[in-house]
């Protein structure tokens, strides 16, 4: 598409950090997840009301703290700059940690529910013929959890794609690096250019739509596991 002034790149640099985003997100989710569903513990009320932070969170508060946290004398980002002499805020590395916090309930929650709803009948079964608890969870659990890591991916990647007020606050507006497609929108509104915030908003809306399609057709022709 032709459009006189049209920068492409927050939009690859928007897919770039929704698929990292994912990725973290289910290394992270993923025994998040698996822990609230087995777990019997009094802290898990506890560990569940931090996971659903984000979601009630204005995302410029979560923002905030997060850049304070990313800072060069904060929490994570302090320890990183003596590590590696570069800081994390207003960087694309802050950008994927502050994405991974903010859409976390976003996949923690899907795989919550397609790992209760397994239920410890199969796990037991596969214990009993000589499965390791890891063996079971890969093998058996996760197999009958396909339709929740499908929801989980989708949500995650969909909901990094349409950040705006944490990934702002924490890596800025720098063209190449942190501006992401949320922002370019922000900013040719800013100035008048309706054109290019159309067709940008345009392509995330026609996007969003299909994969959202695809998945619920693909979710309506995978079996629904009943332990």
């Amino acid at each position: 598409m032709n459009v006189p002034g049209m920068d492409w790149s927050p939009l690859w640099l928007t897919m770039q950090l929704a698929g990292v985003t994912v990725i973290v997100l289910l290394l992270v989710g993923t025994p998040v997840a698996w822990w609230l569903a087995c777990t019997r513990s009094r802290f898990r009320t506890l560990v569940e009301a931090i996971v659903a932070l984000p979601i009630v969170l204005p995302p410029t508060v979560l923002g905030f703290y997060l850049l304070v946290a990313l800072g060069p004398h904060g929490l994570i980002g302090g320890p990183w700059k003596d590590m590696t002499g570069s800081a994390l805020s207003f960087t694309f590395s802050g950008l994927v940690i502050a994405s991974t916090f903010y859409s976390l309930p976003f996949v923690v929650q899907p795989l919550h529910g397609a790992f209760e709803a397994v239920g410890k009948k199969p796990l037991e079964a596969a214990w009993s013929l000589g499965a390791s608890k890891l063996d079971a969870f890969f093998t058996v659990a996760s197999p009958m959890a396909v339709r929740g890591y499908l929801s989980a991916v989708v949500l995650g990647f969909a909901h990094t794609l349409g950040e705006f007020g944490v990934v702002l606050m924490v890596g800025g507006n720098i063209p190449g690096v942190t501006k992401v497609l949320s922002i370019a929108i922000y900013d040719h509104v800013e100035v008048l250019e309706y054109t290019q915030a159309h067709v940008l908003s345009a392509v995330l809306l026609i996007f969003s739509f299909l994969i959202l399609a695809i998945v619920y057709t693909i979710n309506r022709r995978l079996p629904i596991h009943v332990s």
